[in-house]
């Protein structure tokens, strides 16, 4: 069975009010206008979510509703982790562990350092130096279980961010 994975970086926040902690940080007006712009590119490439596993900071919040609001996907569907929260790459990989096999498409929203980390181990020759804001890398591989993710090949194709076509990151 073809599965695809979907790694999603919140997008901008805000950081207007400099007493706020990190985890309590809102989107900014320009992470409100860019999510759903990504989603509309992700419904375009016929990309849509059986389940979206996402990190309980506010900012990744937001991302996920304005993300699931262009995608038609229920807002109380999401499954919320609170482990993504600035984790380690190797959290992603656990997520994963825990899909259905009933799910083919997965979406993780989550955060820097470790998305970067993580996206760069989805496929060989596939290295970026940092996962923007509101950004997004697609995997598909085949397998029968979710568990399979470590051992199967995997290709990226599609990786696409905010302002990719003035190539800032």
């Amino acid at each position: 069975m073809q599965r695809t994975l979907v790694m999603i970086r919140h997008a901008k926040s805000s950081w207007a009010n400099p007493l706020q902690s990190d985890f309590d940080r809102p989107l900014n007006e320009r992470g409100k206008r860019e999510a759903p712009e990504m989603a509309e590119k992700l419904k375009q490439a016929g990309i849509a979510p059986d389940l979206i596993i996402c990190s309980t900071a506010k900012r990744t919040r937001q991302t996920a509703k304005k993300i699931a609001e262009v995608l038609g996907y229920d807002y109380a569907n999401i499954r919320w982790e609170e482990k993504l929260y600035h984790c380690i790459s190797s959290v992603f990989e656990e997520m994963l562990y825990e899909v259905g096999d009933k799910v083919k498409t997965v979406f993780i929203i989550a955060h820097n350092p470790g998305i970067t980390e993580f996206v760069n181990q989805l496929a060989p020759g596939f290295v970026i130096d940092n996962m923007p804001t509101c950004a997004v890398a697609c995997a598909r591989f085949e397998a029968e279980e979710w568990n399979r993710f470590p051992v199967v090949d995997r290709n990226v194709f599609l990786f696409e961010y905010p302002d990719k076509k003035h190539g800032n990151q």
